[in-house]
C-alpha cells in the first residue's frame, strides 16, 4: 500500500501542474485573507474566521485537481491491469491512492501558517485565539479527507480526468453545502431541517472550528471517508 501511497504522491510533484495548483490555493487564500475587500487589514481584528470559512471552497477544487487522475488515468493508459498483478488488494491500492492524495492536500494547509503567525505579530494587543485557530486546522484536515475520499471515488468510475475532476466538484459541493440549503427550504420548517443540516459537511465543520472536539463530528468525518473508500473498493472489485 505503501508503494502506491509514495508512486501518487511523488507523481503529482513530478509535474509543474502540482506546484501550480498548491500556489494557486495559497495565492486565492491570501487575496481573500489580506487584499480584496473587507480583508484582515481593514477589519482591524485579529482573526482567521474569514479564512477558515473561505478555505474549504479552494480546498474543493484543489482536492479535485490532485485526484481527478488516481484512477482515471490508470484506466485511459491501461497501467490499471498491471496494477491488479502486484501482490495488492483492492483496499490496498485504494488505500495507497487516498494517503498519497491526502499528503498531498494537507501539505498545501502547512504554509497557510504564516498567516496565523503573521497575523499574531501584527495583533496590537491579543492575538488569535489559538485554540479555536487549532479546532479550524483540523476541521480543516477532516474536510480535506472527506474531499479525498470523494474525488478518488468519482475517478474510479470513469477514464476521463476531466469528467472526474467535475463530477468530484459537483458531489462535494452537495455534500458540504447541499444539505444546509435543503434544511432551509419551508417544507422543513418544523424542526426536521435541523436534522437535515446535521449531514452535511459544514455542520460538522462549523462545530470543530469553533475549538471543541465533539465525538459526533468525529465519527462523522470518519464514517464519510470509509463510505467513500469502501464504494472504490467495491467498483475496482468489479472491474
Amino acid at each position: 500500500m505503501w508503494s502506491i501511497c509514495k508512486k501518487e504522491f511523488s507523481q503529482f510533484f513530478s509535474s509543474l501542474t502540482g506546484y501550480i495548483a498548491i500556489v494557486v490555493f495559497l495565492l486565492v487564500n491570501g487575496l481573500v485573507l489580506f487584499v480584496f475587500r473587507n480583508n484582515i487589514l481593514e477589519s482591524g481584528f485579529a482573526t482567521l474566521d474569514q479564512f477558515f470559512a473561505f478555505a474549504p471552497w479552494v480546498m474543493l477544487f484543489l482536492t479535485a485537481a490532485v485526484t481527478m487522475r488516481s484512477f482515471a488515468d490508470e484506466y485511459r493508459g491501461g497501467t490499471f491491469e498491471v496494477l491488479r498483478t502486484r501482490p495488492l488488494t483492492a483496499g490496498q491500492l485504494v488505500g495507497g491512492k487516498f494517503w498519497g492524495s491526502f499528503a498531498v492536500a494537507a501539505i498545501a494547509l502547512l504554509p497557510t501558517l504564516v498567516y496565523f503567525f503573521s497575523i499574531n505579530s501584527l495583533a496590537a494587543t491579543s492575538g488569535i485565539d489559538a485554540g479555536a485557530a487549532a479546532g479550524s486546522y483540523l476541521g480543516l484536515l477532516f474536510l480535506t479527507a472527506v474531499f479525498t475520499a470523494i474525488g478518488i471515488c468519482v475517478s474510479s468510475f470513469t477514464n476521463n480526468a476531466v469528467v472526474a475532476f467535475i463530477i468530484s466538484i459537483v458531489v462535494m459541493v452537495l455534500f458540504y453545502f447541499g444539505f444546509e440549503a435543503l434544511s432551509q427550504l419551508p417544507l422543513f420548517n418544523n424542526g426536521a431541517g435541523y436534522y437535515i443540516e446535521m449531514l452535511g459537511i459544514r455542520y460538522h465543520y462549523t462545530s470543530i472550528s469553533r475549538g471543541v472536539l465533539d465525538t459526533r463530528d468525529l465519527v462523522y468525518f470518519i464514517s464519510l471517508v470509509l463510505f467513500f473508500l469502501l464504494i472504490t473498493r467495491q467498483n475496482l472489485q468489479h472491474r
